[in-house]
């Protein structure tokens, strides 16, 4: 497995102990709608929040929350109104970003980027 796919599984894996531990339940990891996929499927007092994970092992080539671009963004929540379609019952939704940049001589760090939009 390359090195990014590696380091993104650890995010998703960081992010999940990191969600739980702030009080989110987690409904779905991965979820596909055709080619579309929502990271994180979590929800936090009657709130579902739709997470989007960027993990980076260093910040030199700049935030992990900087690779969501424009395109990323509209996939994403394109992916969220089909969630919501077809669980109609989830009145309460939130986008979500949640940047984890891995470091060798200091603390992972989660930055949460809260009701992105286009």
């Amino acid at each position: 497995m390359a090195r990014h796919n590696e380091t993104g599984k650890l995010g998703e894996i960081l992010a999940e102990q990191w969600l739980r531990e702030s009080g989110f339940a987690i409904i779905e990891k991965n979820w596909y709608y055709g080619k579309l996929e929502i990271d994180i499927i979590a929800k936090k007092n009657d709130m579902i929040h739709f997470i989007e994970v960027k993990t980076r092992r260093s910040n030199t080539f700049g935030y992990p929350e900087e690779l969501v671009n424009r395109k990323k963004l509209y996939f994403f929540i394109s992916a969220g109104t089909e969630y919501i379609r077809i669980h109609p019952d989830d009145k309460w939704i939130r986008f979500d970003i949640l940047s984890i940049t891995l470091s060798e001589d200091k603390e992972t760090e989660f930055f949460m980027i809260e009701d992105v939009y286009l």
